[in-house]
């Protein structure tokens, strides 16, 4: 849904997307600290989300620079990945290249035998949250609606006088947000590494290929079952399959319904 929220109103694929998300899993190592309270938990989290928000909005900011009118000159697939590239390395050379260890504040529960972090409860509640937080501010709010006319019509948009570029910049704010929360909430539950960066951004993009990029209701049904898909097959032949799954996965999608799933297909002249 993050990578959405920029596409939608910028045409932007945000390939810096899966180090930030690793960032926002630094931050809760180094700003939660061990014992600390629910208010201290949650002072902490909108520390984080506000932060990433900051962050990627001036990632944004510098992506958007070199555009001036359009994003058809494809700049942004050099800046985002030269932001990725930075990021990463920024990471590792201040945090080390092992995985970072982040305590889970909330314990576990019994579950089909087996013992399950109640963070991943959390984050379903979360995808949900963001979902209809997104879907409210895109409906009820006049920056909402702007965002939305982005996404229908960028130069129709610009003709009518709203403020392309600031909301341009706000998308990645909120895409920031997104991921700080995210990688607050996960950050004890997934790898917090800089190699396992260039997964994240993988498989975030293959949901939203296959719910319909731009399609946040896509990728919310998209990607608990791709998830699911993932483990099983994980479990039952091993992690070495993940990738050649994932890839299996976004070709089929491609070939047969080149919009996702769940996106429609877009009129062009000819």
């Amino acid at each position: 849904m993050s990578l959405n929220v920029i596409f939608n109103a910028s045409g932007i694929l945000n390939f810096a997307q899966g180090h930030l998300l690793v960032v926002a899993g630094v931050l809760a190592f180094l700003w939660y600290p061990e014992g600390g309270g629910v208010v201290i938990w949650l002072l902490c989290l909108l520390a984080v989300a506000a932060g990433m928000a900051v962050l990627t909005g001036f990632q944004g900011l510098l992506t958007l620079l070199p555009l001036r009118s359009s994003v058809e000159q494809h700049s942004w697939i050099v800046t985002t990945l030269a932001a990725s590239i930075i990021t990463g390395a920024l990471v590792t050379l201040s945090m080390g290249p092992n995985a970072l260890s982040v305590k889970n504040p909330f314990g576990t529960f019994s579950f089909a035998g087996t013992q399950v972090p109640y963070i991943y409860l959390g984050l379903i509640a979360l995808t949900v949250i963001v979902y209809l937080a997104l879907r409210w501010f895109q409906r009820t709010f006049l920056v909402g609606l702007a965002l939305s006319a982005l996404s229908q019509d960028l130069e129709a948009a610009r003709a009518a006088g709203a403020a392309t570029r600031q909301l341009q910049v706000l998308s990645f704010a909120i895409a920031g947000v997104v991921l700080g929360l995210t990688g607050f909430l996960g950050a004890s539950v997934i790898g917090i590494s800089e190699s396992n960066a260039l997964q994240y951004l993988i498989f975030g993009f293959i949901v939203a290929v296959v719910g319909g990029l731009g399609n946040n209701t896509g990728a919310l049904i998209a990607g608990p079952i791709f998830g699911v898909l993932l483990m099983y097959v994980t479990y039952e032949w091993g992690n070495q399959l993940q990738t050649p799954l994932a890839v299996a996965v976004i070709v089929a999608v491609l070939m047969l319904r080149p919009q996702g799933i769940f996106g429609r297909p877009h009129a062009r002249r000819v």
